[in-house]
């Protein structure tokens, strides 16, 4: 059940005779209706003379206000004429436009004025109306002023609009399945003939009217994921038949569920029918998912979307624009609580998908400060994040050489946001590594490899190293630069060999003089 309370001024000031009771002639209140449950159910004042005696308040909200003190009533207005019983009819209308029927009814405490539909009362649930689908009832005042005086108040107390889902009283139901209007209305029959299939048809429809099939919680992923209703809008009033298939997995005349944002599908349906596309305008599905099952899943019960299969879409499906049920009209409609109930509009029929929006956040470039660095010596891995999925969420970038995971840093990030992240990662093995940010590629990062002669003194230096020419052992501490190889003879070896040769040939004439024996 709903209920929305509103002001209720009846401060009637009881004015000397000959005043004007509900005076004609009052300025017509304009502007926004006071509107609740999820815009379901709507009070507005009435175009005409006697809805002046509503308005809305700053707030929005409806005020039924009989007293002189009515801004908008004229300035000689100064209230219901003592000992007198005043009416007027069409104050203020209460619009219903939700799918089901709707029983409306007006509470309050105030003894001397009554709410009247028809010059009916309304007041009570027993003297409640019933609304159907975009249906209006205007709702009048009858005010008693006998036995006041000039100047009390017969009441300032608010006033409750109460509301609550049922069955039109002329509509019947038999055992197939089968409803029909008495009045000679709509027909509607749907057939169950398994627990995840129904067969709807329609006869005798209103051109431009929608009418609801109810489903009866058809499974899509058992009854985790259900079709709850089927609402028509008939163009041309002709009949329609159709069905709908439900199953978890993809149908393969469709395939799976292939969205670019990260929507995880719940389940899919079909909808088959046989009248012409331009006979019908517009059908709402409302589906629902077990809160339990959402939890499991890791779902939000905001992000449950409704997709449809679509050749010209990008991916191959489209997102139609999905509403969750607001509490409030959940409650009108007297929904089961321990679901998520949401619902969504489409003209164009083939497989649908109920899927749950989530975060899609992935590494869209990395980058490396440099291509090579000495053994034990760090690079500066740069990446840029982001969310590409429709919800917002959280999750760990690692980085990895050749594939194995060096590190990682967490992000939240809200649809469409992106931030940077930094690694800083040291190699002591020489080598060359691919470096990458999940599966973004930085490039190749080489890591200089130790001179292979031995001399623990001696290591091998690579481009990129340290900006003054020596290098980083393992250990870090520095050591001389490489020594090169004699490549060819200079001057001064040619003077070394010369002096060679002056001491060769002085020794060999030193001991041809030594005396013989």
């Amino acid at each position: 059940m709903s209920t929305v309370r509103r002001t209720l001024l009846l401060a009637v000031l009881v004015a000397a005779a000959g005043g004007l009771a509900f005076a004609t002639g009052a300025a017509v209140v304009d502007g926004p209706g006071d509107t609740f449950a999820e815009e379901r159910l709507a009070v507005h004042p009435v175009d005409g003379p006697n809805g002046a005696y509503a308005y809305l308040n700053d707030d929005d909200e409806i005020v039924v206000d009989v007293s002189g003190s009515n801004p908008k009533l004229p300035s000689d207005f100064e209230g219901v004429n003592p000992g007198t019983l005043a009416s007027a009819e069409g104050v203020f209308t209460i619009t219903y436009s939700a799918d089901e029927y709707a029983r409306v009814w007006i509470e309050h405490p105030e003894e001397n004025v009554t709410f009247v539909a028809d010059g009916e009362s309304i007041e009570g649930e027993a003297n409640n109306v019933t609304l159907g689908p975009d249906e209006t009832v205007a709702i009048g005042l009858e005010v008693d002023a006998r036995g006041a005086v000039a100047g009390t108040q017969l009441g300032g107390d608010d006033f409750d609009i109460r509301a609550e889902v049922a069955e039109p009283e002329s509509m019947s139901s038999n055992a197939d399945g089968e409803e029909e209007d008495a009045d000679g209305g709509a027909a509607t029959t749907v057939r169950r003939p398994e627990p995840d299939r129904r067969e709807f048809e329609g006869r005798e429809l209103s051109p431009g009217d929608g009418v609801t099939f109810d489903a009866g919680a058809m499974e899509i992923a058992g009854g985790d994921v259900t079709l709850d209703r089927v609402r028509i809008t008939s163009e041309n009033g002709r009949d329609v038949n159709f069905e709908t298939v439900g199953r978890p997995d993809p149908f393969p005349s469709a395939g799976p569920l292939n969205d670019t944002r990260g929507a995880a599908p719940n389940g899919y349906f079909e909808f088959d029918h046989s009248f012409a596309g331009d006979e019908v305008s517009r059908v709402r599905f409302s589906m629902s998912v077990d809160r339990d099952y959402l939890n499991e899943t890791g779902g939000d019960p905001d992000d449950i979307s409704l997709y449809r299969r679509s050749e010209s879409a990008p991916g191959g499906w489209e997102r139609l624009e999905t509403e969750r049920v607001d509490p409030a009209v959940r409650r009108l409609l007297d929904l089961p609580e321990d679901r998520v109930h949401v619902t969504a509009s489409t003209d164009e029929f083939s497989v649908f998908a109920v899927a749950t929006d989530r975060a899609r956040i992935r590494a869209t470039d990395a980058s490396l400060d440099r291509e090579a660095v000495d053994a034990g010596e760090s690079a500066v891995v740069r990446a840029t994040v982001a969310n590409e999925g429709r919800d917002d969420g959280a999750r760990d970038v690692t980085l990895t050489a050749d594939g194995e995971p060096l590190a990682t840093q967490r992000v939240e990030l809200d649809p469409g946001e992106s931030a940077a992240v930094a690694f800083e990662p040291a190699f002591d093995d020489p080598g060359e590594y691919d470096i990458a940010v999940d599966d973004a590629s930085a490039g190749t990062l080489a890591v200089g490899d130790p001179a292979g002669d031995g001399d623990e003194d001696d290591t091998a230096s690579v481009e990129g190293g340290t900006d003054d020419g020596g290098t980083a052992a393992p250990d870090g501490d520095a050591s001389d630069p490489p020594t090169e190889e004699p490549s060819g003879i200079g001057p001064s070896n040619l003077v070394g060999l010369a002096v060679f040769l002056v001491i060769a040939l002085a020794s060999v004439a030193l001991v041809r003089r030594m005396p013989r024996s």
